[in-house]
């Protein structure tokens, strides 16, 4: 029955699977504090830091949102604010401390569900998913 599922929704469920699993591991690896909607903020920010309404771009949600959600990580230690170091007037959101911990902890369990699913699919076609999948970030993802 799988060609009756739309390959939207044949994408999202593994994703979804793998979300659930690594957010279960990050609890009980004390990560129990960061929510979804944090999370989906948490995971663009890119290693030199983005400005609060660049996140905001990225994870469809509004600069208020955005700025909501980045005011919980930060006291939660997960992010910290910093200058712009290309404009005095801004402030970049990059990774902190503890949110460092999380992605090493979540990196782990990825990389062991990715293993899983390479068993089950064997090397040669996981790699073409991967390959696959891919290209297809080249014409949905503009921020690739």
């Amino acid at each position: 029955m799988p060609s009756e599922i739309n390959t939207g929704l044949l994408l999202l469920i593994p994703y979804r699977s793998m979300e659930s699993r690594v957010f279960e591991e990050l609890a009980a690896a004390g990560f129990d504090d960061i929510t979804p909607s944090q999370a989906r903020v948490f995971q663009r920010i890119a290693p030199g830091g983005n400005r609060l309404g660049d996140l905001a771009r990225q994870a469809g949600i509004t600069k208020q949102s955005a700025g909501f959600l980045v005011d919980q990580l930060e006291a939660l230690g997960y992010v910290h604010r910093v200058p712009d170091p290309d404009d005095g007037r801004a402030r970049l959101v990059r990774v902190g401390e503890r949110g460092a911990l999380a992605v090493e902890a979540a990196a782990v369990v990825v990389a062991r569900i990715e293993a899983e699913w390479t068993a089950h699919l064997g090397a040669r076609r996981m790699a073409q998913l991967r390959q696959i999948l891919g290209d297809l970030r080249e014409i949905t993802d503009p921020w690739a």
